[in-house]
């Protein structure tokens, strides 16, 4: 009985870690993202985004993603994002500034990326946002580790 509840103890202890070090985050047709503020807590040695597009509309219209950059960078990679266009997901291919990116949906779709926080430093501003053109000026909110 006592190792059953042991078991059942620790199992619900890894479930919990684990819901802790992942986050859903929605965008819409509207432009816009559910949360302006992400936070990752101390214990995640990575932490998964999952960007849901719970809108209707065709990625070549509305299409969303999320990037993680320093708040420094994201600008910068906003202007390049039309250049870099649709093939590249309107990011710069192999831009180091680039911490973490989605791929580009659209209404219905659901995309993952992990992040490995170990590289990131609760001194350091970031900033996610979406680089589908145009969408930056009100996609975007605070990463904080």
């Amino acid at each position: 009985m006592k190792k059953t509840i042991a078991l059942l103890l620790l199992s619900f202890s890894n479930a919990t870690m684990a819901e802790d070090c992942a986050v859903t985050i929605e965008s819409n047709d509207m432009m816009q993202f559910t949360m302006q503020e992400i936070t990752v807590p101390a214990s995640c040695a990575s932490f998964d985004v999952t960007l849901k597009h719970v809108g209707q509309l065709d990625k070549k219209y509305m299409g969303h993603n999320w990037v993680l950059s320093t708040t420094d960078n994201a600008q910068g990679i906003v202007n390049e994002a039309l250049k870099a266009g649709p093939d590249n997901n309107y990011l710069p291919p192999g831009d180091a500034r680039i911490l973490a990116a989605t791929k580009i949906i659209g209404g219905g779709e659901t995309d993952t990326v992990t992040i490995d926080t170990s590289g990131l430093s609760s001194s350091q501003d970031y900033t996610f946002f979406c680089s589908f053109p145009g969408h930056f000026a009100i996609m975007k909110g605070s990463f904080k580790v």
